[in-house]
């Protein structure tokens, strides 16, 4: 048993050739993300991203077998940061607005901290070697679907409009990714809390139960 334990040890600490490979490989998609969000992915080169991260161009190579390899390296690496920060601020919430209103200020956060990579999702052109949007919807499949069911939750309690719960999940996120989309592609004149803020005022109010229609009505036979 010690020598199993020792052995299990020795393969969980990396060596030090496994550090060096990852600190260069995030040093390359750092660059990469920098100069695929300025040029797009046509017009940027490994040239490029090999003197932002101060490396020689064969160096890049000896991480990456192509400039596509490098582009879904960082798509994939920023994905799966914001599906991890997403899904972390939905457990987190109580109830479905709430939770809705943590996907929303997550998705805003990292847009702000990560307007690189936000540039490359949602403005890159058709001819890129993978089609971003769909990578984006497929990676955030499951905090889509935690929202669902907390919505389903809470139609169940009369909380909320009783909507079909995945239709309204999936709304939720493209209404985001509308806002997100604008911010990126003008010079907004509110703020990023303010936009997010009356987003998530926006949806709660659609979210309401039936009283409002029931105002009108009232309102109608008056």
């Amino acid at each position: 048993m010690p020598e199993l334990a020792q052995s299990v040890k020795t393969q969980s600490v990396k060596t030090k050739k496994q550090v060096v490979s990852e600190f260069r490989q995030s040093e390359i998609i750092a660059a990469a993300r920098r100069v695929f969000a300025e040029k797009g992915y046509i017009a940027a080169t490994v040239d490029e991203i090999a003197a932002l991260a101060a490396l020689a161009k064969g160096t890049i190579y000896v991480y990456f077998e192509s400039k596509e390899q490098i582009y879904n390296a960082v798509l994939e690496d920023d994905l799966e940061a914001l599906r991890a920060l997403t899904l972390e601020k939905i457990a987190s919430a109580g109830t479905a607005r709430e939770k809705i209103s943590a996907y929303v200020n997550a998705r805003f956060k990292y847009c702000e901290e990560r307007r690189d990579f936000f540039r490359i999702m949602y403005i890159e052109p058709s001819g890129s070697p993978v089609l971003s949007k769909a990578k984006a919807r497929e990676w955030l499949r499951e905090p889509v679907r935690q929202l669902a069911v907390a919505i389903e939750a809470a139609i169940a309690q009369k909380l909320i409009r009783p909507w079909p719960a995945e239709i309204l999940a999936w709304t939720v996120a493209d209404l985001t990714t509308g806002a997100l989309q604008r911010r990126l592609s003008t010079t907004p004149a509110t703020t990023a809390r303010e936009d997010a803020d009356f987003l998530i005022d926006f949806i709660d109010a659609a979210l309401h139960p039936l009283q409002v229609e029931h105002s009108h009505s009232d309102n109608l036979e008056n």
